[in-house]
């Protein structure tokens, strides 16, 4: 069987049909819409490939417009807004079935020298001595549910809440909406810089919004909203590689109006910040039929 990270490669890989026209493919999985990092990711990738490969991206500003279908191929066209003589500028169109279902704008820079400054990292406890999510779902239950198991089994990331998950309503008390998790790919990516960008875009989407949920109703079994990422931002400081650990530390300022405000920071083990990520998520709430049980690495339907 393939190594999920081989697959995460395989699925960046995207078909070029015209000069700037992709085609990435959609897995045909048990998801009800298209995870949207797999989307972000994609489309990213297609934005690099019309750029001459000097300049790393700098930032990423993205729309989930409509809800992708598992199993169909997505494709990606390209506008080049701008080639500059520091900046490269690029505009992305998601479209499947004839529908756009998301945009991307994307800004390349290669660093010049400036100002050296940064928040410092959190003090938290390393991810060596930390339990697998499915370490802590088997703790808890005995054993790991199917749906568990077959997510397991095609998870290109290893992930590892640096606090002990929540189970019950009675967990929630005191909960401030914040979390931080260790993060890396299951297996090597491969040396290209801009694969491990666009992995890393991917990774980005897998939990953020579960902060805004955090005092709200535990990230495990039947879920109380619908929630859909709107949009996504993100600002790339460094190089860094997303096959070693990461710190993806995240907290929600706000939620009303039926949405919900995320920002991430991702640090490297030297405690240097790597990237800034803020998303938005729709949350409606779901009638008591329409509940599912569902996971914070399963990552959000995306898509209103």
């Amino acid at each position: 069987m393939t190594n999920p990270a081989e697959r995460l490669v395989d699925l960046l890989d995207l078909e070029r049909i015209e000069q700037d026209i992709f085609r990435g493919l959609s897995p045909d999985e048990s998801l009800q819409r298209v995870f949207g990092g797999q989307v972000a990711g994609q489309a990213l990738v297609a934005a690099g490939r019309t750029t001459d490969g000097l300049r790393p991206v700098h930032s990423l500003h993205a729309y989930f417009l409509r809800p992708g279908r598992p199993g169909v191929p997505i494709v990606y066209q390209v506008e080049r807004i701008r080639d500059g003589r520091s900046f490269t500028t690029r505009r992305v169109v998601a479209i499947q079935q004839g529908r756009t279902i998301f945009n991307l704008t994307a800004s390349f820079h290669s660093a010049e020298p400036g100002i050296e400054q940064q928040l410092p990292m959190p003090e938290v406890p390393g991810p060596e001595g930390l339990p697998t999510l499915a370490d802590e779902v088997r703790s808890h239950l005995g054993a790991l549910p199917e749906a568990f198991a077959r997510m397991e089994r095609r998870q290109p990331f290893d992930v590892r809440y640096v606090e002990r998950l929540r189970w019950t309503d009675e967990d929630l008390k005191g909960v401030e909406p914040r979390s931080a998790v260790w993060m890396r790919a299951v297996g090597p990516l491969g040396d290209d810089p801009l694969v491990h960008t666009c992995a890393l875009t991917y990774a980005s989407d897998m939990m953020l919004l579960d902060a805004v949920r955090m005092p709200v109703e535990p990230l495990w079994g039947p879920r109380g909203f619908d929630m859909a990422s709107l949009d996504h931002a993100m600002w790339f400081h460094r190089p860094f590689r997303t096959d070693e650990w990461f710190l993806y530390d995240q907290e929600s300022p706000v939620a009303t109006g039926g949405r919900g405000l995320a920002r991430g920071r991702i640090y490297d083990r030297a405690g240097r910040l790597l990237v800034s990520v803020v998303q938005e998520g729709l949350f409606r709430p779901l009638r008591p039929a329409e509940g599912a049980a569902g996971g914070a690495a399963e990552g959000a339907a995306d898509g209103g």
